[in-house]
C-alpha cells in the first residue's frame, strides 16, 4: 500500500501506542502561521501528538492547556532558530530568508528541528537543523519531518545531524500529556516506573526545564 507521508513506515519503529489525537484545530494553525502545515506533520499530529522520544520533542503548532509545564510550540523555538541565523549572519553556501525558518521540533542537545518554508507547496518543505554542537550550525535536508525522523532513527546520516546520539538507544514515543500525569504521580515520564526522590521537579519537553505550573491550568 502506497505511504506517500512515510508515517507507516515510522509507526513500525516508533510505535504511536502512547501517543494520541492532538485535535489540532488547522484552521487556526493556518491562520497563526499563514500557511497550510506539511500533510506529514498532520498525519503525524493525528496519531502520535505532540510529545518526545529519545529526548527529541515535536511541538505543537498553537498553545494548549497544561498540568505542569508547557509542553513547547512553534512559537518560542522559531524566534530561537531565526534570532541564531541573523546572530550568525548566516552561514556560507545557504541563502535563507530567515523569516521562512519555521521550527516544528526541538532536541535536549539544544539543537532546533525546522522547516525552510520557501517552497509555496508546504509537502515539499526540506528540514533545517539548527544546531548546537552539530557539524554545521545549520544543515538543510531534502526530506520532510517524517521521513527525517526514520532516517535519523535508522542511522541514516552521516554526519549526525543533532548534537544527541540516539543510535544505542531503543527510543519510546510518549505523548506530553501521558509525560505530565506520570510526573505527576512520581513516575518517571518515559518508562511510567517510579523515578528516584531527587528527580521530583518539574522537567519540561526535551532542552526545557520549566519550575512554574500553570495558574488554574486544567486538561480533562
Amino acid at each position: 500500500m502506497e505511504d506517500p507521508t512515510g508515517i507507516a513506515a515510522l509507526a513500525r519503529i516508533l510505535p504511536p501506542d502512547l501517543g494520541t489525537d492532538e485535535e489540532i484545530d488547522w484552521a487556526a494553525a493556518e491562520a497563526r502561521w499563514g500557511t497550510r502545515l506539511p500533510r506529514d506533520y498532520m498525519a503525524f499530529m493525528s496519531m502520535w501528538g505532540a510529545g518526545s522520544f529519545g529526548e527529541v520533542s515535536v511541538l505543537l503548532p498553537l498553545p494548549k492547556e497544561y498540568i505542569q509545564w508547557d509542553p513547547g510550540t512553534f512559537e518560542e523555538e522559531t524566534e530561537n532558530a531565526r534570532y541564531t541565523w541573523e546572530m550568525l549572519d548566516g552561514q556560507e553556501g545557504l541563502d535563507i530568508n530567515p523569516h521562512h525558518i519555521l521550527a516544528w521540533g526541538v532536541t535536549s542537545g539544544a539543537d532546533i528541528l525546522c522547516w525552510l518554508t520557501t517552497d509555496p507547496d508546504p509537502d515539499q518543505w526540506p528540514v533545517l537543523v539548527c544546531g548546537r554542537h552539530t557539524h554545521d550550525d545549520f544543515t538543510l535536508f531534502s526530506c520532510g519531518m517524517v521521513e527525517f525522523l526514520l532516517k535519523l532513527l535508522q542511522n541514516e546520516f552521516d554526519p549526525y545531524p543533532i548534537s544527541i546520539d540516539l543510535r544505542d538507544a531503543s527510543p519510546r514515543y510518549v505523548h506530553w500529556l501521558t509525560q505530565q500525569r506520570r510526573w505527576m504521580a512520581g513516575l518517571d515520564r518515559y518508562a511510567g516506573e517510579p523515578r528516584p526522590a531527587h528527580q521530583y521537579g518539574c522537567r519540561g519537553p526535551a532542552g526545557h526545564s520549566h519550575f512554574v505550573m500553570a495558574a488554574n491550568s486544567t486538561v480533562a
